[in-house]
């Protein structure tokens, strides 16, 4: 039974890798790859259905509580779209120097990334150097930096990057401590390319024709063009809501899904106010309802189906024993956790880091310790490494239509270059930071 759920999950992940070859869905094989999972453990396993039973209980209570937050996370920045509040933020740009820009594009992409998400931040400042860099071959330049300093602003947040997320809520790491751990790495990730291209990078911005109209993001526009009644409101309740979910946790102790809750309630309740004279009909797409219509519900499901899977190879032991295995074969864990961040340019980086969560015991390896801090920082910035190992670079592939062999050529090495100095710069102020265990 044991080779056989292996095999299942071995086929499911690589129909996920796939997903464009094969042409289905990365979200149809992890709902499939976690079911059957859980179907041939129940059917062949010797342990009573009831004991399955808690089991599969106790794992969908900790995988609700991601989902939750996911969804109420998207909404939030949804709803602060529609009313193009970050329009405010963008529309203060306005250097011609391209080597100033590119700084200013990826600092301001690094701390959004950090207060919203990597993949929303990347689909807005993609919108905005359109306006900016009418030059396509600058603008590529600009959209690969963009993938790097989003996903490097991710990792050190505890609600910047999927997988941070995961490791926060599953109490493997805390918000301050992962903020003081990761801030200088990520930083070092980011900079080293930009530093890089101060050196090498070459040409002009370029000039828009005339009466070119540019769309920035996703959000409605007023009828000049500008941001709707509300935008202000809007954009600070929502920027104060993201950050105010792990004050939350850390004051009532409760998970941060609540927090993250109460903070959509009072979005949702702001929204219904702001235009009360308004039609129902005008009025729903800048309310809570139209933007949960919006959001991206095959990822939640993705999400969902991944973690499933994941549960069912950690029930079974079979990431205890894989663990061990990699102990003995490789030793350092330092080497393991850096490989799985390379891994992670290739794969998604949800089920690897879903996996590690399942492979170490939190009896041993405790709350921040060593391994769930370099976890997060290379599965949140080894995907950069190339464009398909992101969300965010999936994104802008798709929105910028990059070459695959282009970002190899242009940016791969610049990602790398990033990934390893923070890694280094992590591993060499670790000792300073280190949480001792509990006693």
């Amino acid at each position: 039974m044991v080779t056989f759920v292996i095999i299942i999950f071995i086929v499911g992940y690589l129909a996920i890798a796939l997903e464009h070859p094969i042409k289905i869905n990365k979200t149809a094989s992890a709902l499939l790859t976690g079911v059957i999972c859980w179907t041939l453990y129940a059917l062949f396993s010797h342990e009573s259905m009831e004991h399955i039973g808690e089991q599969l209980n106790h794992h969908l209570g900790q995988i609700s509580g991601i989902l939750f937050f996911l969804m109420g996370a998207m909404t939030i920045v949804e709803l602060v779209d529609a009313y193009q509040g970050f329009k405010i933020i963008t529309d203060r740009i306005n250097t011609k120097d391209p080597k100033k820009l590119l700084w200013i594009i990826c600092i301001v992409t690094f701390f959004l990334s950090a207060i919203l998400d990597n993949l929303t931040t990347s689909i807005v400042m993609v919108s905005l150097i359109r306006k900016l860099v009418p030059n396509k071959q600058m603008r590529l330049f600009f959209a690969g930096m963009i993938v790097i300093a989003a996903n490097a602003g991710g990792a050190w947040s505890p609600i910047g990057d999927v997988t941070t997320t995961m490791l926060w809520i599953g109490g493997q790491i805390s918000s301050g401590n992962i903020i003081i751990t990761l801030l200088l790495p990520s930083i070092v990730c980011m900079v080293v390319p930009l530093i890089y291209l101060q050196f090498t990078l070459k040409g002009e911005l370029g000039t828009h024709s005339e009466n070119q109209d540019i769309d920035l993001g996703n959000g409605h526009h007023g009828s000049n063009g500008a941001p709707v009644k509300g935008a202000t409101t809007m954009l600070i309740l929502g920027v104060s809501g993201l950050i105010s979910v792990p004050v939350f946790k850390t004051v009532t102790h409760l998970p941060p899904y609540l927090g993250m809750l109460l903070a959509l309630g009072v979005l949702w309740v702001v929204s219904e106010l702001i235009n009360p004279d308004m039609d129902e009909a005008d009025k729903r797409p800048y309310t809570a309802a139209g933007a949960l219509t919006r959001i991206d519900v095959p990822s939640v499901l993705f999400f969902l189906g991944i973690l499933l899977a994941v549960s069912a190879l950690e029930s079974m032991e079979i990431l205890n024993h894989f663990s061990v295995w990699l102990d003995s074969t490789l030793g350092d864990q330092r080497i393991i956790i850096t490989l799985i961040g390379i891994l992670s340019a290739i794969v998604d980086n949800v089920p690897l880091v879903a996996a590690s969560m399942g492979m170490y015991d939190m009896n041993v390896y405790y709350q921040d310790h060593m391994i769930w801090e370099y976890l997060a920082y290379c599965a949140g910035t080894g995907g950069s490494i190339l464009i398909i190992g992101s969300a965010a670079g999936v994104a802008v592939m798709g929105m910028e239509k990059i070459d695959f062999i282009w970002y190899i050529k242009r940016i791969s090495l610049l990602a790398m270059l990033g990934y390893f100095a923070g890694a280094i710069i992590y591993l060499l102020i670790h000792p300073f930071l280190a949480v001792h265990p509990p006693v």
